[in-house]
């Protein structure tokens, strides 16, 4: 591969940045007023430096200043007339709205995965229709969001976030966050969800609320959770099953009737609950749908599918800084939570796109450690990626005058 093809006009951080359109940026700074009284330190300055932390790993202000001061020839290919001072990155942090992270987020997904349809028909395949909804905690050494950790001695807990997460199991992408205190309710984030008619959506039973049941089910949503120990239910029907159902570990099928029976005032919900044992793992579960036209086994594979996400979060916080915060406010640390989850989405976009050219799979780890070691690298990205080997193998850059002259000067004294 000719160097023309290697090697481009712009460092790789610019080529990832590309992937946000300016016109985006300065639309949702308008709405959020994310512009309002800066002088220098823009929305758009902001969104470099807290994407160059989340590639490049930093951990603490003075890190990511130091390591873009280095990179100061190249601030110009990034968009930045200069490099901020820490105080201007904390102030900005401080004061700037998350809001506008994580419309621009969400926005982004819509660009670069299309979004969310209205609706989705049954004829399509279930993968396609199937929603996958999760939290996970994100552990702080401050008390400023309340609700995550052990008690310590003096009665406090530490503090701690927590990511409500809606993603498409075709996608492996997050399509929905809603940011909270850890000490928020996972039922508290049902009401936002962007659901589109048709859809299947599975989750752990900590969502469990009968009333969002019973809209789902009127909007014709289907839904796959497990059947919490404290659940009242009624027997209505035993659903007749075959051998080769039982084999596969379906115990019971059942139709049954959710609510207290003695509270008159309480809505019926009619369900279905599966009884599951996994021979793999020896375990049983009792699993509550409104598909009353799967099989049994159909419906325990759904929610074998809630597994995807559990990689998702392991995905997100080994590769990126969400240990360590550049701030203490709840905004600050929304915000690098957004940055994280934009970095990941563009490394998917790449990874997408890569796929489609290239004729080998890149992990996502591999391509994450890449981006991270060439942030300010010259080197094409995506023509890397095609043909990494035969792009360097053969490659010698032209020598300067300089060393032209220091090369004879060696051979002529040996």
């Amino acid at each position: 591969m000719s160097e023309a093809n290697l090697f481009a006009g712009q460092p790789v951080m610019s080529q990832l940045l590309s992937l946000i359109p300016k016109g985006l940026l300065k639309e949702l700074s308008e709405k959020h007023g994310a512009d309002r009284y800066c002088k220098r330190f823009f929305a758009q300055d902001h969104v470099v430096a807290m994407l160059y932390t989340s590639f490049s790993g930093c951990e603490s202000l003075r890190e990511v200043i130091c390591g873009m001061q280095v990179n100061q020839y190249r601030l110009l290919h990034l968009g930045l007339l200069n490099t901020p001072c820490r105080s201007t990155l904390a102030d900005a942090n401080a004061r700037r709205p998350e809001a506008f992270f994580g419309d621009l987020f969400h926005r982004l997904h819509r660009l670069h995965m299309g979004g969310l349809p209205d609706s989705l028909p049954k004829n399509k395949r279930l993968l396609d229709r199937l929603f996958i909804l999760d939290s996970t905690t994100i552990s702080l050494f401050t008390e400023t969001m309340h609700g995550a950790g052990a008690y310590r001695s003096n009665g406090r807990k530490k503090g701690g976030a927590k990511a409500h997460v809606l993603m498409r199991a075709v996608e492996d992408m997050p399509c929905f966050v809603h940011l909270t205190e850890a000490r928020v309710n996972d039922r508290a984030v049902l009401e936002h969800l962007p659901l589109p008619e048709g859809s299947i959506i599975v989750m752990d039973k900590g969502f469990n609320s009968y009333a969002q049941y019973d809209q789902w089910d009127s909007r014709h949503i289907t839904y796959v959770t497990r059947l919490t120990e404290s659940a009242a239910l009624r027997v209505e029907s035993e659903r007749p099953l075959s051998q080769h159902q039982r084999d596969l570990g379906v115990l019971s099928d059942q139709n049954v009737v959710l609510a207290q029976h003695s509270n008159t005032k309480v809505k019926r919900i009619k369900a279905r609950v599966v009884g599951f044992h996994d021979a793999t793992t020896g375990r049983t579960f009792r699993f509550l749908t409104n598909d009353h036209t799967h099989a049994p086994a159909t419906i325990a594979g759904i929610y074998k599918q809630r597994w995807q996400i559990e990689l998702l979060f392991k995905r997100i916080k080994q590769h990126r800084p969400l240990r360590y915060f550049l701030g203490d406010s709840p905004n600050a640390i929304k915000i690098q939570i957004w940055c994280a989850l934009i970095a990941d989405l563009l490394i998917k976009v790449v990874k997408d796109q890569a796929e489609r050219i290239a004729p080998r799979r890149w992990s996502f780890s591999n391509l994450a450690a890449i981006v991270r070691q060439h942030l300010g690298t010259y080197v094409h990205l995506m023509s890397f990626l095609k043909h990494p080997e035969k792009a360097l193998l053969n490659y010698r850059p032209p020598p300067s005058q300089d060393h032209q002259l220091r090369l004879a000067l060696f051979r002529q004294g040996a």
